[in-house]
């Protein structure tokens, strides 16, 4: 009999979790920068969905969906978050290669700012995000969902300034 111990379903965040995102987001980036961003996001009524990987009463994984001030029908990705001991076992390629094939069957633009390497093999794009005018470095902001390669200034809610 096979014992394996394996995350469920990617699944929208419940109420009653809140606390356990949070924990996750201290631990997973060693500090409370993430855990506040989201907090400022949830107060602000500018998060537009949030999603966790759970393991039993557990959760492992987390990522955030925030409504972008400009453009305003697009998404931006933050945080992104897999608990440290089950990082690099694929559940974040996972769970953001879910949200990328959202994305691309709805038609939905979503943004992240990260690191290339991880997020283009999940299905993001830099060279979609070429043209997009962004207070942050090109060279690691990406796009998922939408058409062809779009000009757009990038303007993110609030709670992002100072991150």
């Amino acid at each position: 009999m096979n014992t394996a111990v394996f995350p469920s379903f990617l699944r929208p965040m419940r109420a009653d979790e809140t606390s356990k995102v949070d924990t996750l987001l201290r631990i997973a980036f060693e500090g409370p920068s993430e855990a506040e961003l989201v907090i400022k996001l949830r107060e602000a009524g500018e998060m537009a969905g949030e999603m966790v990987l759970p393991l039993g009463d557990e959760l492992i994984g987390y990522y955030a969906l925030s409504r972008m001030v400009l453009p305003k029908e697009w998404l931006c990705l933050a945080p992104v978050a897999i608990r440290p001991d089950w990082q690099r076992k694929n559940h974040g390629k996972r769970m953001i290669g879910q949200l990328v094939a959202w994305a691309e069957g709805s038609g939905q633009p979503v943004v992240v700012l990260g690191q290339p390497y991880f997020y283009e093999c999940a299905g993001f794009s830099r060279e979609r995000a070429a043209q997009l005018v962004t207070p942050y470095p090109n060279a690691y902001t990406m796009l998922a969902g939408g058409e062809g390669i779009p000009e757009a200034k990038l303007i993110y809610p609030k709670a992002f300034e100072g991150v």
